[in-house]
């Protein structure tokens, strides 16, 4: 589950996080870095729980309906919703069940937030359509949860809210934790019953490593780092660029340089897009043309064997230099 991107993010954060902390320990931060990653893959398991936790509060709430109707001898309530094929499985699922016992995960403290979105999914047109629809079929029920956790869970601010008091490691997890949630429930097959598989953790030992090499060269080689950018753009005024520029540069050439499997293109497009969410609003042109001279003057200089794209002239690094008077803060 926790793939590079998310890699990436959590080593941006603690690379920025090592140089503002006055205790610089690498093994330290290393070991903060993992258990950041760690926190991810609660986050994943604690929001696949939240159906259940939803599931179950529906459930009750179905229950004292009934026992009402059997008192009034009024027409029994539905049943639907709350024996709902897909989040019943869910709720079996021994894997969940594993995980949330050992980390003694639980949504039991939060249960006003639970009624809220119990309300929120009972007023909306996905629920009505559902209940009133004769479809009983697994895929029914799958896709229901899918539209109702994209439409009432995912940009969900009191949920944002809450999570952030919860544990800080939190707070930049949600979107890309989502869309795993998502891609889990589209996998969920009623053939497997309880034994159901969830994303694990990581993909492979090889992801791991690559958070592990990532960190720790970005780290070890700072001060060369600089240096190449500095050689490899000579016309650009580094005292004036934000330190968060500084840092995801950094992250980007040790990746360019540890990496060789890794094509630069993929490279720079990952650290243009962390620079647009962690630094300034210009900082992603800035980097993008900033590591495509840094590449260049890599291959040129045989520090780095990778295939670089054909630059077009009104785009090179000189008439760059010439157009840019203005510098980033």
């Amino acid at each position: 589950m926790i793939n590079r991107e998310l890699i990436r993010i959590k080593v941006v954060q603690l690379t920025y996080a090592y140089y503002q902390n006055g205790n610089k320990n690498i093994d330290t931060a290393e070991k903060e870095l993992f258990f950041s990653l760690s926190k991810a893959y609660d986050l994943y398991n604690y929001l696949l729980l939240l159906i259940v936790a939803i599931t179950r509060e529906e459930r009750h709430r179905v229950d004292i309906a009934i026992q009402r109707a059997q008192r009034e001898e009024t027409e029994l309530p539905s049943q639907k919703f709350v024996y709902n094929k897909f989040a019943f499985q869910l709720e079996e699922n021994k894997t969940l069940h594993d995980f949330v016992v050992a980390q003694k995960l639980s949504w039991d403290d939060d249960i006003e937030f639970i009624r809220k979105v119990c309300n929120q999914i009972e007023s909306s047109e996905f629920y009505t359509n559902y209940m009133s629809s004769e479809s009983d079929d697994y895929e029914t029920d799958r896709e229901l949860w899918r539209k109702l956790y994209k439409q009432l869970i995912q940009n969900n601010t009191d949920l944002d809210a809450l999570l952030e008091e919860k544990s800080l490691y939190w707070n930049d997890d949600r979107e890309v934790i989502d869309t795993f949630v998502l891609k889990t429930i589209k996998r969920f097959s009623p053939d497997k019953e309880s034994g159901q598989e969830l994303l694990p953790e990581y993909k492979d030992e090889e992801d791991k490593d690559f958070a592990r090499r990532l960190f720790r060269a970005t780290i070890l080689n700072a001060d060369r780092y600089q240096q190449y950018m500095s050689e490899a753009s000579r016309n650009w005024d580094f005292s004036r660029l934000a330190y968060m520029d500084v840092v995801i540069m950094q992250i980007a050439i040790a990746e360019m340089l540890t990496f060789p499997n890794i094509p630069v293109s993929v490279t720079i497009n990952e650290y243009v897009d962390l620079a647009k969410l962690y630094s300034t609003p210009k900082s992603g042109g800035y980097i993008n043309g900033m590591l495509d001279s840094i590449a260049r003057y890599f291959v040129n200089n045989g520090l780095m064997m990778k295939t670089l794209k054909e630059r077009d002239n009104e785009n090179s690094e000189d008439s760059k230099d010439k157009k840019n008077t203005t510098k980033l803060i």
